[in-house]
């Protein structure tokens, strides 16, 4: 199990960065004494929300930028609300108890659909561009925030299973729970504002949030 690092100035904390971009390089300036040049590391952002992050971490840290993809299984009453994820390298997760109240039949169906929406997420930021060669290198993912940390956990497998060296994670805030879940298969878990919860949101680290586009997640990696 890896560590979870914090900062404590920033613990408990709500509005703590101005943006996303904000976020990136508050992180960038945290982890620039063990990460900054490192031989061969990669950052690996998840988007659409954590491209503008990962932006400003891989320029802060002088890598490299790429993106690793997942998507939430959204729940078919409520999509602001997930039961597991899903991964462009057949990686899954479903919440047990979810997929019992749901029903074989319906957990098929949104894995299905999930599965096309990230196919074609895929092909609108990626194009016929072949995913990062991970084999052997140290990666770095990043997100805006963990909530339930499935996505990242998702996230985290795809790079192991990829052959990754070592897979950190940074995000700028987590809830302590999903924060602790994904350290159980991450080697570190960087959280710059560390908060408990129920309730938790994302949103609440921010003075100005909002959902982004998939055009405008890909003329931030054009830029």
């Amino acid at each position: 199990m890896g560590e979870v690092r914090t900062l404590p100035e920033l613990q408990g904390r709500t509005r703590v960065f101005e943006d996303r971009a904000d976020a990136g390089r508050v992180l960038a300036r945290w982890l620039e004494p063990e990460w900054k040049g490192a031989e061969r590391g990669i950052v690996l952002a998840v988007p659409a929300g954590g491209v503008p992050v990962g932006l400003e971490l891989a320029r802060g840290l002088e890598l490299p930028l790429d993106l690793i993809f997942v998507r939430k299984l959204h729940f078919p009453d409520n999509p602001e609300a997930g039961f597991g994820a899903v991964g462009e390298g057949g990686a899954l997760l479903v919440d047990p108890e979810a997929a019992r109240f749901l029903g074989e039949d319906v957990v098929r169906a949104v894995v299905l659909r999930e599965r096309r929406a990230l196919a074609e997420r895929v092909r609108r930021l990626r194009g016929d561009r072949p995913p990062p060669r991970l084999a052997g290198r140290p990666v770095l993912i990043t997100d805006d925030g963990l909530a339930s940390g499935a996505s990242m956990l998702v996230a985290v497998r795809e790079a192991r299973a990829r052959g990754a060296e070592r897979v950190e994670v940074a995000v700028p805030t987590a809830s302590g729970e999903a924060a602790r879940r994904v350290a159980a298969e991450a080697d570190r878990v960087w959280v710059a504002n560390l908060r408990s919860g129920p309730p938790f949101a994302v949103a609440d680290a921010y003075r100005n949030w909002r959902d982004l586009s998939t055009e405008e997640v890909a003329a931030l990696l054009r830029s």
